[in-house]
């Protein structure tokens, strides 16, 4: 009699298994058991062979972290440093971060980017001195050079109301008033608190660290609201000098109070503080920005547009204005990022603040470095504020969409499948034509960019730039200055620029000559 079906030795429809099959059975699963564990040995030994090639090929010979998790990569590491990093000023620099993989800490050496809320260079000196090549900052060394309110409103640069140091240039401030009898002043300091219009007697002249600037009295009104113009502009590299402007968006605040009848006692008239009247408030703008969605920035185009003015007229004024300031401030930042290593580990995102008057005359007030972004008063800035950083960082290379368990390059394939030597090169027809003279070429300032005559910093150069403008997104680039693309075979004006931002200012043109895109 049988065995039942479904016990033990039975076969197909209840026929008992021989031994012989029983042996033949335990054989196969065994020879199954051998190759599974013979093909995860192969797996293991491939993923080691591997880490020690690319431990081989990195560039600053250190290891490639070991895989954590279900990831083969760990995960590049950023600081982000300021007194509470949970705080709202904070919060939507490290919602980006989060997004773009990295893990956060709250000290050490061992990161990636240090985005530092406070100026860096006083209380972690050593450490600035002491980066690894691909470690990346968010500060430049000398910024406040720029950022220094004083500093920057007693510069004479070119769109910045005039403005006098205190005590130092009182009689200078005392003989403009007198020839400028129906002018109004403002004094300020660094904390630019507590701003107020006030005669010229009622005002403290002996304040040190403070300036009187004279006051813009016709700025231009939207519905009655004198307003003021935030952009978001990143330095990212001062020697020769890359600026660039974010264009996805700008920051447009408005004082709550309507300027007419004009009352000096009334701040909230003429001051933009933190309770400002937002776009989605102003009447005229609402419509623009609340039911067909769009930007600030495309709003106030709008706007323009409606009341027969061109809107180009105050952008490109806003974007001389910053590379007027870029320019005048060069030699101070060069001096300042000469005391470190190098100074490509820098990056800085400053916010330029402007008001417009009646005759679209666009006036610089400041430039504030580490801007808030906080959308603590008003929650729709969120989307502003992390469009921003997200753009900046992957402007700089922050961003990357190559993943990796660090920012450091581990192999010179991976940097040459971004940006190669190729890419760099320009004006061909002229290199292979009058630059093959040996030497000789090279001391042609016309050879410079043919590749004989590059240096190995000057390729590098190149290469950051090049990367840059691969990943600038919504970022433009106002210096080096754009170029007419239906002038793009005419010398560039370079009259007055370093041999460095000659040189670079030359790559464009010569760059924009092929790719259109370039030009801008």
């Amino acid at each position: 009699m049988g065995v039942a079906n479904g016990g033990v030795g039975a076969g197909v429809a209840g026929t008992p298994i021989s031994k012989r099959q029983m042996r033949f059975m335990v054989a196969v699963i065994a020879v199954l058991v051998f190759g599974a564990v013979l093909t995860a040995l192969n797996v293991y030994e491939l993923h080691r062979l591997t880490r020690e090639h690319w431990n081989k090929e990195h560039s600053h010979g250190e290891a490639v972290a070991e895989a954590k998790g279900v990831s083969h990569y760990a995960r590049p590491v950023a600081w982000v440093r300021g007194s509470d990093k949970r705080s709202s000023y904070l919060m939507h620099v490290t919602n980006v971060f989060h997004r773009l993989g990295y893990d956060l800490q709250d000290d050490g050496d061992d990161w990636d980017v240090l985005w530092s809320h406070n100026y860096p260079f006083r209380e972690l000196k050593k450490m600035m001195m002491q980066l690894k090549s691909h470690q990346r900052v968010n500060h430049f060394p000398g910024s406040g050079f720029i950022t220094n309110k004083v500093n920057l409103a007693v510069s004479g640069l070119p769109y910045i109301p005039k403005a006098f140091r205190m005590p130092a240039e009182k009689s200078e401030l005392l003989t403009f008033a007198k020839q400028n009898p129906t002018a109004m002043f403002v004094q300020k300091s660094n904390n630019h608190r507590g701003i107020k219009i006030e005669k010229l007697d009622a005002l403290d002249l002996g304040a040190e660290g403070s300036f009187v600037q004279e006051f813009i009295h016709n700025p231009l009104l939207i519905d009655g609201h004198k307003f003021d113009i935030g952009v978001y502009t990143t330095v990212t590299s001062i020697q020769p000098l890359r600026v660039y402007i974010y264009m996805g968006d700008v920051l447009f605040r408005f004082c709550p109070e309507k300027y007419h009848p004009f009352d000096p006692e009334v701040r909230d008239k003429y001051v933009v503080g933190d309770d400002y009247l937002p776009t989605w408030k102003v009447p005229s703008l609402k419509h623009y920005y609340k039911d067909f969605g769009f930007s600030m920035k495309g709003s106030f185009d709008a706007w323009m547009r409606g009341q027969n003015k061109d809107p180009n007229v105050v952008w490109d004024a806003v974007q001389d204005a910053i590379r007027n300031v870029f320019y005048g401030k060069e030699t101070a930042l060069a001096q300042a990022t000469s005391h470190y290593p190098s100074s490509a580990n820098f990056f800085e995102m400053m916010r330029f603040d402007f008001v417009v008057d009646d005759l679209l005359k666009v006036h610089l007030m400041e430039a504030n470095m580490s801007p808030n972004l906080s959308s603590s008063h008003f929650k729709e800035n969120r989307l502003l504020y992390e469009q921003v950083v997200y753009n900046l960082l992957s402007l700089v290379g922050v961003g990357r969409v190559i993943h990796s368990s660090s920012l450091a390059s581990r192999s010179t394939d991976e940097d040459e499948m971004q940006a190669a030597t190729k890419d760099l090169m320009v004006f061909a027809d002229h290199c292979v034509t009058n630059c093959q003279d040996g030497t000789g070429a090279c001391n042609r300032v016309e050879c410079h960019l043919c590749l004989p005559c590059l240096k190995k910093d000057e390729l590098a150069d190149l290469s950051r730039a090049y990367l840059e403008h691969q990943r600038r997104g919504a970022c433009r680039r106002i210096v080096p200055q754009p170029i007419n693309p239906d002038h793009a075979h005419d010398a560039a004006n370079m009259s007055g620029l370093t041999p460095e931002n000659t040189l670079m200012t030359e790559w464009f043109r010569g760059k924009c000559l092929s790719d259109k895109t370039f030009c801008s």
